[in-house]
C-alpha cells in the first residue's frame, strides 16, 4: 500500500521560510510523479508544484513561481518543497500526492487536474504575524 507522509509544516511569519518533506514508501518510487497541493478553508484544492520521476521536469503554479522550489531525492524516496518569502495567503493544509506515470502524461497536467491517485495526510502551514 502506498504511503506518503508529510512533515515540516508550522507557523511562520510573513517573509519567512519553511521546507516541507514528503517521505514515500511501499511503491516503486521511479514510477510515480510527485506533487504538492494545498487547500485553504473555503477554497478549492490547488496544485502548487509537481515533479517528474523520469526527467526531473517541474511545474509551478503562478502563485509559487519564484518563491517555491520542488526537489526530489530518489535515494531517500523523499520530495521537498522549499517555500520562501511566505505570505499570509499561503496559509493552507499542504498535501503530498503521487500519480503513476502511466496514468498522467506530464507534471503540468498532474498539478492542474489536482486529482492524483495517492495522497498523504497533509501538514498545516500558517503564515501570520
Amino acid at each position: 500500500q502506498v504511503q506518503l507522509v508529510e512533515s515540516g509544516g508550522g507557523l511562520v511569519q510573513p517573509g519567512g521560510s519553511l521546507r516541507l518533506s514528503c517521505a514515500a514508501s511501499e511503491f516503486t518510487w521511479e514510477n510515480y510523479h510527485i506533487g504538492w497541493f494545498r487547500q485553504a478553508p473555503g477554497k478549492e484544492r490547488e496544485g502548487v508544484s509537481c515533479i517528474s520521476s523520469s526527467d526531473g521536469s517541474t511545474y509551478y503554479a503562478d502563485s509559487a513561481k519564484g518563491r517555491f522550489t520542488i526537489s526530489r531525492d530518489n535515494a531517500k524516496n523523499t520530495v521537498y518543497l522549499q517555500m520562501n518569502s511566505l505570505k499570509p495567503e499561503d496559509t493552507a493544509v499542504y498535501y503530498c500526492a503521487a500519480d503513476p506515470i502511466h496514468l498522467i502524461t506530464n507534471v503540468q497536467a498532474m498539478c492542474i487536474m489536482a486529482a492524483p491517485l495517492y495522497w498523504g495526510q497533509g501538514t498545516q502551514v500558517t503564515v501570520s504575524s
